[in-house]
């Protein structure tokens, strides 16, 4: 028997409203990931290196998905622009709300950092202790 509910993929993009998920759920995917890179990895850089090719891929659908949502039809161009949006909107989209701050080094002219005071993932993060 065929559900009237449709699924998320039947949903058309645009008009989907904004999903919760569980921090339980967030976590698990969030550890499996994590567990799944590093057995592929066999030195810190290269796991390193795979994190952020996997979170580039990431980043740029959600931006895309966001920016459908929200109706932008222009793409923004500034570096400035860009990063007020994401700082505003892209994270409020993942996280609730907007992140704690967006600050510009003082030692490169072209690199900023996103601020968050309690960072979501780390609350699932454990450093080992150092060795005895």
């Amino acid at each position: 028997s065929m559900s009237l509910r449709s699924s998320v993929i039947d949903r058309a993009l645009g008009k989907s409203r904004q999903e919760v998920v569980s921090q339980s759920a967030f976590a698990h995917l969030f550890s499996e990931f994590i567990q799944y890179t590093q057995a592929r990895s066999s030195t810190a850089s290269e796991l390193e290196r795979r994190l952020e090719e996997a979170g580039v891929g990431i980043g740029v659908r959600v931006l895309e998905l966001v920016s459908l949502r929200d109706g932008k039809t222009r793409r923004e161009t500034r570096m400035l622009g860009i990063l007020q949006y994401i700082n505003s909107n892209i994270w409020k989209a993942l996280f609730g709300k907007s992140a704690d701050a967006l600050e510009k080094s003082v030692e490169n002219e072209d690199e900023f950092m996103i601020w968050e005071a309690e960072p979501l993932v780390n609350q699932y993060i454990s450093v080992p202790a150092p060795p005895v």
